[in-house]
């Protein structure tokens, strides 16, 4: 019998680009379970995760609150560079330095501030825990603290937290082990307990709810020394040869040289210094869409490559410059390339819209996936909420946009120092979704029922597929297009990302 569709190779030897939208997966033969699909990948030559999900280096997108919660559970983030030295350093240390269990830079307020600040920090963190010192600096004695039984029935929102606050503390000397923090937080039965210096000053936090990470988080992506791990962005300019030191001691383990155009002498000569100087750090390059920019970057000795030019929500690229590539050519195309010349993995960058975009670009010879848009407005996400229209949310731009360039953000499109600048982005909101570890498990689990409808166990499988022309693949029209999604109904309420609250 005939197979019905197209293996990949003739649907993608054609002329016009191929979109996520274009195409359609055919159905294989379902005979293991869910819980028989393993998700694990390569980002880079010699990393692996647990999960195929990365974000990305976009300064409303990635800081150590989103890297730590996509590296507990099992992605990876990488921290942007629209920032100095000093301040991106920080954001890596912050997540090397992360133990669950321990918070190593608690939030902390004063005598002398009041509920009200309680509630704006809960609404913000979503936590209402907070220890009080002299001055509200962590470089002052601990006096007290406040949890939400000091303050859910107190109707004065402006009373002070000296009149409210817990004085009668249970504490532990700074340097204590997980193990004996934990066994002091059972005997007592406190939700915090404050580790302190000899002076009586706040070092950091455990808490019991964190604790239970290490039960909640067994997919988390972690190195030999059992730390998180953690990319960050620089430029190809020579003084980020001075930020790439910085972030070298701070224990970086991947760098993600961020060009809208990597085929540069520019990024090579960067790549072929980092390579040399800190062997110990992975180099994903990029960003690329031919196999001829692949062939640059590969010989110059990349780890893995960025896939994606102008495929973005909030790019313009492809508008402003008509220079880039569809996304679903630009990573079959690359990946097949990348497969065969020394079998590096590739990063599809942009274009992830929703679920099922993200098992399409692994269909096409992706290892993992990056995303912007679709992790933005995650509460681990930088920024403040804000509503708009009587809708929370959260800003989101691009790194080219004027608002990001103004910032430096040009710097990945080699025009932070021009006297006219062309933005390639814009800035817009997105709307709450909620934390995103939740989001990434909702997704993750999407992704598991994606492999079972193709009869695949894992993505080597898919990639198998992919390369021996069984993974077949159809060309979707406009009214199929329609037809798949929610069609000749009156009304209808669409599940939607930015509505997800599971556990919250």
């Amino acid at each position: 019998m005939s197979p019905n569709g197209l293996d990949a190779k003739t649907f993608f030897e054609r002329v016009e680009g191929i979109t996520y939208n274009d195409f359609i997966l055919l159905p294989g033969h379902i005979d293991f379970a869910l819980n028989e699909i393993n998700l694990e990948t390569n980002l880079t030559r010699n990393i692996k995760s647990k999960m195929p999900v990365v974000s990305s280096p976009m300064d409303t997108v990635t800081e150590s609150r989103m890297a730590i919660s996509l590296a507990l559970s099992g992605g990876i983030g990488v921290i942007h560079y629209n920032n100095t030295i000093e301040e991106q350093a920080k954001e890596v240390r912050r997540v090397k330095r992360f133990e669950n269990g321990f918070i190593t830079e608690p939030v902390v307020l004063s005598p002398n501030h009041t509920i009200k600040d309680v509630d704006m920090l809960k609404e913000m963190y979503g936590f209402s825990g907070i220890p009080i010192t002299e001055d509200g600096t962590l470089d002052s004695r601990l006096v007290g603290i406040v949890t939400k039984r000091d303050t859910d029935f107190e109707e004065d929102r402006n009373k002070k937290l000296k009149d409210v606050m817990t004085t009668q503390l249970v504490t532990a000397p700074a340097g204590i082990s997980l193990a004996e923090g934990n066994r002091i937080l059972k005997e007592s039965k406190k939700g915090k307990l404050p580790l302190i210096d000899k002076q009586g000053r706040l070092v950091s936090l455990m808490s019991r709810t964190d604790l239970l990470k290490n039960i909640d988080f067994p997919y988390a992506s972690k190195n030999k020394d059992k730390q998180l791990i953690v990319g960050a962005a620089l430029s190809t300019r020579e003084e980020d040869k001075e930020r790439l030191a910085e972030l070298a001691k701070a224990g970086l383990d991947v760098v993600v040289i961020d060009s809208s155009q990597g085929d540069s002498v520019f990024q090579i000569s960067m790549v072929k210094y980092i390579k040399s100087k800190y062997p110990q750090i992975d180099v994903i390059g990029g960003n690329v869409v031919t196999a001829k920019q692949c062939k640059s970057l590969i010989d110059a000795g990349v780890d893995a490559l960025r896939i994606g030019m102008g495929s973005g929500s909030i790019c313009i690229t492809q508008d402003t410059l008509s220079v880039g590539r569809a996304q679903g050519s630009a990573v079959y195309h690359t990946a097949k390339f990348s497969r065969e010349y020394g079998n590096i993995p590739v990063i599809a960058d942009g274009g992830i819209a929703h679920i099922g975009h993200i098992v399409k670009a692994l269909s096409l010879g992706a290892s993992t996936v990056m995303m912007g848009g679709l992790l933005a407005g995650t509460s681990e996400s930088p920024g403040e909420y804000f509503y708009e229209g009587g809708v929370r949310v959260k800003k989101y731009r691009g790194m080219a946009s004027h608002e990001a360039m103004e910032r430096g953000g040009g710097k990945r499109y080699m025009s932070d120092k021009d006297r006219i600048k062309v933005a390639q982005g814009v800035s817009g909101t997105v709307v709450d979704k909620g934390s995103v570890v939740h989001l990434v498990q909702y997704l993750m689990q999407s992704l598991l029922h994606s492999f079972q409808e193709l009869g695949c166990k894992n993505i080597q499988e898919l990639h198998k597929g992919l390369a021996d022309g069984t993974l077949r693949f159809e060309r979707r029209s406009q009214s199929a297009q329609i037809e798949g999604s929610v069609h000749n109904l009156y009304s209808f309420k669409e599940p939607h990302l930015g509505l997800l609250r599971m556990n919250r």
